[in-house]
């Protein structure tokens, strides 16, 4: 699963850190395009010598152009994550997105609500978190059946966490 909880301090802290599928390694992704660049390339060796090359070039270069652009895309939206922190008291998101900027959300332990959607949001079993008025997503990029596990996860922490 795409989140790691951290182990148990004394004090009964913990840290959940979150981040999107990563399924495509850098030198996976220098494979892929050396390998569509050359099934692509294939079949102009047919047409060397002729006129068509030149504008059937155009289309496989632009082709892979395409896909490069839309990896590297890919590889810069995966660099998102989300760290929760639950120490005694309190509880901490703090979400890094692609561009570098940072949001962050606090609240009260005892009052924070788990609460799983399932069809109500954006996405299913869209999971969320709510506390002083507030509901902030968690886990967008997991997998239903993940943030269904997390949330039943969260919800026994924090329930562990309330108790005297």
């Amino acid at each position: 699963m795409p989140y790691r909880w951290s182990i148990k301090a004394p004090d009964g802290s913990q840290t959940l850190t979150l981040w999107p599928h990563r399924s495509l390694s850098p030198r996976g992704f220098v494979g892929f395009i050396a390998a569509t660049a050359t099934l692509l390339g294939l079949p102009l060796l047919a047409l060397l010598g002729t006129p068509a090359l030149w504008v059937i070039f155009a289309f496989v270069a632009a082709s892979l152009a395409a896909i490069w652009v839309a990896l590297a895309r890919n590889r810069r939206d995966r660099t998102l994550s989300e760290h929760l922190a639950l120490r005694p008291g309190t509880i901490t998101l703090t979400r890094r997105n692609p561009d570098g900027t940072t949001q962050s959300w606090s609240d009260n332990s005892y009052w924070t609500r788990v609460t799983l959607y399932p069809s109500l949001g954006p996405v299913p079993d869209y999971l969320t978190l709510k506390g002083q008025g507030r509901e902030v997503e968690l886990g967008r990029f997991l997998t239903p059946d993940e943030r269904k596990s997390l949330a039943a996860d969260l919800r026994a922490i924090l329930a562990a966490m309330d108790r005297p």
